[in-house]
């Protein structure tokens, strides 16, 4: 809203210092420290509130240690994340961006799944919060209705460069390039495309209709099929991994700090004409402002932080975890970098494969052996770590670091083909 105010004062009146907010880097910049007040001094409040509603965690005992002493640390601590993107993105994003809609619409919807959950756990005193069918539910119907816009919306596009090769006397001019073979005259079109970006591969891009190329003349027609496949994955692998990772105090929102901040500077880049013509990776016209919203999620990551670094005064609950593991699977969607997830959310990758395969090797080997075993001793991977005596601050730490490393190898990755 702000920037539709200081552009009309800067268009209108031209006033000195308003014209800053035509540029992205200041908007995100405002974005980033809007959010970061909003989380500390008002998070505060909320955390006040909560308590005084005796919004408590309830805490099993798995004989982890200082587990019982975090009984009662109030949560549902989400709502001061979401509050942290959706304000700061309201005042400086374009808000007929389609892709600041779709965002938002992600952050409202997921938000408002994880807080019924919450709710029933607290208020309705059932452990098992809302079942696990409404959960997949709706991130499913979340998936389809960003798929399905993503596919049909004219104004998601890709630019594509055409070339044709011209002859040595050619008058050169701003459509001639020089490449190894010789000069070419170019031009630029904003296409509709299933491309997206995957890592080692030629040229960075697949088109995922291509994908069913095998199945012969006609496979154009599966495209949608195979594109919205991809779709419910990701939203679902990602929005539950962060949801498991949320286990001990900080993790799951630093490493989703670590992780917005990457995809804030591939946003950057993918969005500006200039350095993605540099990096020669795909340009997506429009899509630069979802650096706002990439500064504003950093900015509640961090401000939450300092609540539920250990020891944790707050929990995030699946109000905020739904939530976050949602904007990123969203987000790298929205940048055409979803297939990049795996590797750059190779914390919650690892935390979701710790769980499938202690639960698939114990149903296996109590089927086989009349007794189930354990990969770890405890899952998801960081209780594992717990039980064998690590401090949680010290295993956070250190998946902190491995997340780091694996943002650096995303980024790294853009250039590697």
């Amino acid at each position: 809203m702000l920037y539709y105010l200081f552009t009309y004062l800067y268009k209108e009146y031209h006033i000195p210092g308003t014209g800053v907010f035509q540029y992205i880097t200041f908007r995100m910049a405002m974005a980033v420290i809007t959010s970061l007040l909003i989380t500390t001094v008002y998070g505060r409040r909320l955390i006040d509130y909560l308590r005084y509603k005796q919004v408590g965690e309830t805490v099993r005992n798995l004989g982890l240690e200082g587990q019982m002493q975090k009984a009662g640390t109030p949560t549902m601590g989400g709502i001061i994340i979401i509050l942290g993107v959706l304000v700061p993105t309201l005042l400086f994003a374009k808000l007929d961006n389609i892709y600041i809609i779709l965002m938002l619409v992600t952050t409202v919807w997921l938000g408002t799944i994880g807080f019924l959950d919450d709710y029933i756990k607290v208020f309705k005193k059932n452990k098992e919060g809302l079942a696990g069918r409404f959960k997949i539910t709706g991130q499913v119907g979340l998936a389809l209705i960003i798929g399905f816009t993503m596919y049909n919306n004219p104004n998601i596009v890709i630019r594509q460069e055409v070339t044709f090769p011209i002859k040595y006397d050619a008058p050169i001019d701003y459509h001639i390039k020089n490449t190894a073979k010789g000069p070419v005259q170019i031009y630029t079109q904003d296409i509709k495309s299933t491309h997206t970006t995957v890592p080692f591969y030629k040229n960075n891009e697949l088109d995922y209709g291509k994908m069913v190329k095998f199945l012969g003349s006609g496979y154009e027609r599966y495209t949608l099929v195979v594109f919205m496949f991809f779709m419910i994955l990701i939203i679902t692998a990602v929005s539950n991994g962060a949801n498991i990772t949320d286990g001990i105090d900080g993790l799951a929102t630093g490493t989703s700090a670590i992780i917005g901040f990457t995809l804030a500077i591939l946003a950057y880049v993918s969005g500006n004409v200039f350095f993605s013509d540099y990096l020669n990776i795909m340009y997506i016209p429009n899509s630069g402002e979802l650096v706002i919203f990439a500064g504003a999620f950093v900015g509640a990551c961090v401000g939450f932080l300092w609540y539920n670094a250990y020891p944790a005064q707050v929990f995030m609950g699946d109000t905020g975890s739904l939530t976050i593991g949602g904007i990123i699977a969203v987000f790298a969607i929205m940048i055409r970098k979803e297939l990049m997830v795996p590797l750059l959310c190779g914390v919650f990758l690892l935390e979701n494969l710790s769980v499938i395969l202690q639960v698939s090797w114990f149903k296996y080997t109590k089927k086989k052996y009349g007794e189930g075993r354990r990969i770890f001793l405890m899952s998801p991977i960081h209780h594992h770590y717990q039980k064998k005596g690590f401090h949680e601050a010290k295993i956070v730490t250190r998946f902190w670091i491995i997340g780091i490393m694996l943002a650096i190898l995303t980024i790294i990755t853009l250039k590697l083909r």
